[in-house]
Order: structure tokens, then C-alpha cells, then sequence
């Protein structure tokens, strides 16, 4: 019998992405010995825009969450760092459990907050880290809105914290990513996509909406909490208005409208275009928030699936694809008259 079809998770362009990219995280493995100091801190805040940029689209993009209240775990790892660290836990060690507890808190927030919906959802969020970031300022040791610093890290030599802390940021990237990519070909990964593009016709056919839901935004927590604890690695002080402001979710919802919302890749492009962009015109002030918003509003509505949606829409182009590829052999093509190869947009 002839085989008409085919389906495949990957193509040779994949395996050559995959050794590629293998071959760029051995060298950023090797960044303390071969990078200066200038570089190595640029390094690790772009480590964490891609962490904050994927963790976003996790719950939008796939989850289909629309929060603007992320900042709440952000702030949430960096004050659970310090005050781990206040409690004698080694800082190294304070600083990844510091973010683990955005996860605890997210899952906690989960048991009320998933109640709601659309814009209600995207308003409790931000009110929910408004709420917390009160809290937090009642806090001695945080010493209201003065905030305080991790001591534990003086320490260190600079030149010793500074490669301690990019190895961490590196690791927790690299984890987060390969959490995501798993996550998003599982079954887990499947019905969140359902429940993004229609939650009652997923409830329907069986998918268990609330714990799905539940993941996504666990998850997205998780990668905020990280993100504020390396923050605080990198930068040492922490004050509850900076930490818990709403800036660093206008953040992650500006590099994952550009980069490409929906997408594996989009997200860290817009997370290396955000970071050129505040490097370039960050001393610029409010023009430059004003610029970002500005950018912001004009993809959400001319290019809504952002620079890599669009490639990949273009071109075909799926560097490390989440999905399935439908491919038509020969024989179909001879019988049906039909092009040889058709790329499918369905998700496992």
C-alpha cells in the first residue's frame, strides 16, 4: 500500500539548530573565563529579559492568561532571596529557592485568581501585586520603602559573584527553556493550547481546564520568581517599588508582542531586540518608556504575531517546533495533484 503521509516532530533543519545552539551554550559556559566583566553583565541581564519574555508567553501565549500584575512574583523571589539569606541559608542556595517561592506563591494565587477572567483576571493580577508589595514593606527587615540589600553576597570578590552569578542566570535559562519545550510537546502542553483558543470546546472533549490552567500560571511564576531573584544577584539592593512595579510586566508583554506571541522562538527575540533597544536609548528617559509603549501599541495592532510569527508564517520558519509537520509523499502528490509538502499550525 502506498504511503500518501507522514507525520514528524522535526526536520534536519532542527538537528542542525539543536547542535548549533549546543555548541553556543558551551561557549557561554566558558563566558567568566573568556568575557569581561562589561560583557558578563550585559550577559546576565539578557538572561533575564529571556527568562521574564518566555515565562509571559507561557501564560499568554499558550496559557492564553493575559496578566499585567507578573511583577508580583518577580518582587516575591527577590524578597523570599533576602530573607532566606537573613535566616542563614547559604545565598547561592537563598537565591534559587528565592525563586521557587514565586512558584509556591503563584500556585497559591492560583486557588482564587483562575476564578477570573479576561480583563477581570488581567486587573486582579495587578492589584494582587500591589497588595503584596504593601506587605512586603511591612516588613522590618525590608525597612519600608528605604529597602534594604543582600549583604551576603559583599562576601564575595566582585570578580568571583559576578561569574557565580552569570553561571546561575545561564543555568536557569537553560532550564526554564527546556522545561517549556517539554512542557509544550506533552499532552499538558496540548490542552493548554486548547484552552487558549477555546476553553469550553476543550472542556468538552475532556481536558481538565482548572489544573492545566493552574501549570501554565505556576509555571509563569516560577520564571518571574527567578527572574527577580537573579535580579537582585546582579544589582544587590531590593526595594519593594522597584522590585513589585508594573514596568517589568509592560516588559515582558513589549519583547513577547514583538518577538511574536504563540512562539517558542519569538519571545527571545524580543527579548534581544528589548535589550539592544534599552542599551541604545535607555538613558533617554520617559521618551524612551513613551517609544516602547508607542512600539508596542503598533504590533499589538498591525503585526499582531510579531516579528518571528511573521517570518514564520512567510517563510515556513520553525527552528525548534512544538507541533506536528504533515508531510504528503509522492504518491499523493501523483494522485491528487497536490505540492509535495504542507506544513500544519495544529499542536500536539
Amino acid at each position: 500500500m502506498t504511503q500518501y503521509y507522514g507525520v514528524e516532530r522535526g526536520t534536519s533543519r532542527t538537528r542542525i539548530i539543536l547542535i548549533i545552539t549546543s555548541c553556543l551554550v558551551v561557549a557561554l559556559a566558558c563566558g567568566p573565563a573568556l568575557m569581561s566583566a562589561n560583557i558578563l553583565d550585559h550577559l546576565i541581564v539578557l538572561f533575564i529579559y529571556i527568562i521574564l519574555a518566555i515565562s509571559w508567553n507561557a501564560l499568554a501565549g499558550y496559557g492564553g492568561l493575559i496578566s499585567v500584575g507578573q511583577q508580583a512574583f518577580f518582587g516575591i523571589g527577590a524578597y523570599a532571596a533576602i530573607r532566606l539569606s537573613y535566616y542563614g541559608v547559604p545565598v547561592y542556595l537563598a537565591l534559587p529557592l528565592g525563586g521557587a517561592a514565586g512558584a509556591m506563591a503563584a500556585g497559591i494565587a492560583s486557588l482564587f485568581m483562575l476564578h477570573l477572567r479576561g480583563g477581570e483576571f488581567a486587573i486582579g493580577m495587578w492589584v494582587l501585586a500591589t497588595l503584596i508589595q504593601q506587605l512586603v514593606s511591612l516588613d522590618p527587615l525590608i525597612q519600608g520603602s528605604t529597602g534594604t540589600s543582600l549583604l551576603a553576597l559583599n562576601h564575595f570578590a566582585p570578580a568571583s559573584r559576578r561569574a557565580d552569578t552569570y553561571w546561575l542566570s545561564l543555568a536557569v535559562l537553560l532550564g526554564l527553556l527546556g522545561a517549556l519545550f517539554w512542557l509544550l510537546r506533552s499532552r499538558q502542553g496540548a490542552a493548554m493550547q486548547a484552552i487558549r483558543d477555546d476553553e469550553e470546546a476543550a472542556r468538552s472533549i475532556g481536558v481538565a481546564v482548572a489544573p492545566t490552567k493552574r501549570l501554565a500560571f505556576v509555571f509563569a511564576g516560577l520564571g518571574a520568581g527567578m527572574a527577580g531573584a537573579l535580579w537582585l544577584a546582579a544589582s544587590i539592593t531590593f526595594q519593594p517599588g522597584t522590585y513589585f512595579g508594573v514596568q517589568w510586566t509592560a516588559y515582558m508583554i513589549f519583547m513577547v508582542l514583538v518577538g511574536g506571541i504563540g512562539t517558542f522562538e519569538g519571545p527571545i527575540l524580543g527579548a534581544i531586540l528589548f535589550f539592544a533597544l534599552e542599551t541604545i536609548f535607555g538613558a533617554t528617559g520617559v521618551w524612551y518608556l513613551i517609544g516602547l509603549g508607542a512600539v508596542s501599541v503598533g504590533f499589538a495592532l498591525f503585526a499582531p504575531r510579531g516579528i518571528w510569527g511573521a517570518l514564520e508564517a512567510r517563510f515556513g520558519w520553525r527552528l525548534l517546533p512544538v507541533g506536528y509537520r504533515l508531510v504528503l509523499g509522492p504518491g499523493f502528490a501523483r494522485d491528487k495533484t497536490a505540492s509535495s509538502i504542507v506544513q500544519s499550525d495544529h499542536h500536539a
